[in-house]
This record gives C-alpha cells, structure tokens and sequence, in this order.
C-alpha cells in the first residue's frame, strides 16, 4: 500500500521509493493504545497501512474532542510537534487494532536535504494538511451534521461502523444522543 502512495505522486524512481520503504520500521498498535501522547515529542511520521486512528485534546474540564480520524492510506503525524520539536498538546490513539509503518524526522530530513524530489512531496503533503484543514473548518461552518455524517458514510462507509459513538460524534461537533438520532432517522 505505501509503494502505491508514494507512486501515486509521480516524483519518486522505483530505487527511490524502495530506499524510502527500507527506512520504514512496521508498529502494531492495539486497540486503544496512543501513537503519542500530549506532553510527548513526535519524531517520526506513520503511514496507516490497517486500522484507525483518532487525534483528539483534553479541555481543562477533562473533556475530550476528537478532531481528526484518519484511515488506512494516510499519513499522520503529530504535526506540530513535528515540525517544531516542541512536546504536542494533542493524543493519538488507535480505534481498532493497526499496523503502521514508521519514519523517523531524521531521515526525512536527510532525505530532503539529498533529493529535491523529497522536497516537492513535504510540499505537497503540508499544502494536503493545510486544504483538509480548511475543508473541515468550512464543513463546520456551513454543513449541518447531517450533511458532516452522510460525508463520512459516503467516504468511510466500512470504517464509520467501527468508530465508537461518542468519538464519532465528537468528531462531527454534535453529542451522542443527537448522532443516535440521526442514525435512526437515516435508517428508515
């Protein structure tokens, strides 16, 4: 699946992608176990292969919001903490069982600092982050929650059934209840 990622870009030779997988370590994550943790330092960037993951923070209050869920194909990371090597406000936590392949910051910046290629791809994939960001802030704005769960379906359709509720509706900005309702509504 990573060989096919990376191929998808058009920047890499077969050498290329295989020096790249050849730095890549595999990690299982079982279900409920942190890929990191808040107050910890990301320094390595994961490639989903199997499972799910969901990035969320804790409120003063304890509470907590899932803000992200990402699904096999993707990449993650602990954005922030990467790029400035600061400890991340944020956790992220494995839903299901997953297997992900690592890399660390290191030789991602040796990999930038000898082939522009790698350089064109840390582009894209910040500018990626950055539009999903922005759809997700629009989709808020403008979406009901129906519109924001029909999305995710549509998208999503064998992983949402593994979502837990309450993360799932965090994720849509509504609480369980209002989620239970939709789902019934949409089952008629």
């Amino acid at each position: 699946m990573i060989r096919n990622f990376l191929t998808s870009f058009q920047l890499f030779s077969p050498a290329e992608i295989n020096e790249v997988i050849g730095m890549m370590k595999p990690k299982k994550l079982q279900k409920g176990e942190f890929f990191i943790a808040e107050g910890k330092t990301c320094k390595e960037v994961a490639f989903l292969n199997t499972g799910i993951l969901r990035t969320f923070f804790r409120a003063e209050t304890g509470i907590e919001t899932t803000y992200c869920i990402t699904f096999p194909g993707a990449l993650m990371t602990a954005y922030a903490s990467f790029i400035t090597g600061n400890p991340t406000i944020e956790n992220i936590q494995a839903l299901v069982p997953t297997e992900l392949l690592l890399i660390q910051k290191i030789d991602l910046d040796h990999l930038a600092d000898t082939n522009p290629n790698w350089n064109k791809f840390l582009k894209i994939i910040a500018e990626q982050q950055y539009l999903e960001l922005e759809k997700r802030v629009f989709q808020f704005q403008q979406e009901k929650a129906k519109k924001r769960y029909l999305d995710l379906l549509e998208n999503q359709p064998v992983y949402v059934q593994q979502i837990p509720l309450q993360y799932l509706a965090s994720y849509l900005g509504i609480t369980a209840r209002h989620l239970s309702r939709l789902r019934n509504e949409l089952s008629f």
